[in-house]
């Protein structure tokens, strides 16, 4: 009977101490328009690195590689050009209106804060005019 009751509490105690809560797991990652144009880039540069191994060990001939490769680099190019347009248009926060009202939005960055701030703490630059 004693040794019944000290295994229940032996395994009583590595499930409480072992158990995973939602409050130990680390945060979603919010998704970005950009991350899945990272993860297609970074597809085809690993694609470009096997096709050129493939090609070295002679399991290529030179005319596949080459039409290969081309379409590898156009499809690059298209979602560097797809980055980088998706980066040169950043999203700001909505500004609210009580906060706009108050002047207590960063005219730099569009950052809105609750309080009269000198210097803005997002951007680091002065809050009373754009210049």
């Amino acid at each position: 009977m004693i040794i019944a009751l000290a295994a229940l509490i032996v395994i009583g105690v590595l499930f409480f101490t072992l158990r995973i809560r939602d409050k130990h797991l680390p945060p979603e990652e919010s998704e970005t328009p950009i991350k899945p144009l990272e993860e297609a880039k970074v597809r085809i540069y690993e694609a470009l690195r096997d096709l050129q191994f493939e090609y070295r060990l002679g399991k290529l001939s030179d005319a596949d590689y080459q039409a290969s490769k081309q379409e590898l680099q156009k499809e690059l190019a298209r979602v560097l050009q797809q980055i980088g347009e998706t980066a040169a248009t950043p999203s700001k926060p909505p500004v609210k209106a009580e906060a706009k009202a108050k002047g207590n939005v960063c005219p730099h960055c569009g950052a809105s804060f609750k309080e009269k701030l000198k210097f803005c703490g997002e951007c680091g630059k002065a809050m009373e005019a754009a210049g």
